[in-house]
């Protein structure tokens, strides 16, 4: 059974459609995904209206991935087999798109007084088809721009944390989230514990009453799998996994497929969605 329950569609900052996601998922053999898009369900909303999100050729389960505000360090948190018509959810999640819009227009005017020739037009047709702009899409404009030669290069020099034109962005706090997707009938997981970089920060999640842990992932080494997943034991969490896919050709996985969460912890987590 293939399962990967971390991907992203244009609708936020991946580069391939919903349609184009689920149509890829099929050829390579995937019988269970989860679109997970950055703060907005739009790409599932556009599959249920075409009648796609109940898919006899493969398994689709509503997913979201909100950014937590935290002062110091990346917290990233997945909601599974959400309410998309939750009226909280949807609330929150607009107030998000705003404090995303907002942001990317100050970071172009930091931009600009560095010297690119960057507009708010520019990114907005970089991410054309984005319901939650991002410092992908700033970063994608530069390389079309030809200031940079990859994405990566672009955080790498000015929008990480420390960079020149970062800003933060509106976000809710961890506990708000995870209140938030369980008030919208979903399971809270914890993203990439490895990229946190603070296992403190890890530790506070699971104290807030975090179901779930991504021990799987692509950039986690098997000391860190090792770790989480003793963790997830201890704590009784639920053990997750998925490729992270953006559709970006220089960062792995390339394809669907080529990363996957391994057959009984994807028989373990269906079976919990199954029983609500």
């Amino acid at each position: 059974m293939s399962t990967d329950l971390h991907i992203h569609t244009n609708l936020s900052d991946g580069r391939m459609s919903p349609i184009d996601i689920i149509n890829h998922a099929i050829d390579v053999g995937l019988k269970n995904i989860a679109i997970t898009d950055h703060d907005t369900t739009k790409a599932l909303h556009i599959l249920r209206d075409l009648n796609l999100l109940a898919n006899p050729e493969i398994n689709i389960i509503k997913g979201i991935e909100f950014s937590a505000d935290q002062p110091t360090n990346e917290i990233h948190i997945l909601g599974y087999d959400i309410d998309i018509d939750n009226k909280e959810l949807q609330a929150e999640l607009a107030n998000i798109v705003v404090g995303r819009k907002q942001r990317v227009k100050k970071m172009i005017e930091k931009l600009k007084a560095l010297g690119f020739d960057i507009s708010y037009e520019k990114v907005m047709a970089s991410g054309k088809h984005s319901d939650s702009l991002s410092r992908s899409h700033i970063a994608n404009a530069l390389v079309t721009e030809g200031y940079f030669e990859k994405i990566g290069d672009v955080f790498a020099d000015l929008l990480n944390r420390n960079g020149k034109g970062y800003v933060p962005h509106y976000k809710l706090s961890c506990q708000e989230i995870i209140r938030l997707i369980k008030v919208s009938g979903g399971i809270s997981v914890l993203a990439h514990p490895g990229l946190i970089g603070d296992d403190n920060l890890v530790f506070e999640c699971i104290n807030l009453g975090i179901q779930g842990i991504e021990v799987f992932h692509p950039k986690h080494s098997e000391e860190q799998i090792d770790k989480y997943l003793d963790i997830a034991k201890k704590y009784q969490l639920i053990v997750t996994g998925g490729s992270d896919y953006h559709a970006i050709p220089t960062r792995y996985p390339q394809y669907l497929g080529m990363f996957t969460l391994g057959e009984e912890y994807s028989n373990d987590f269906l079976e919990i969605l199954k029983k609500g």
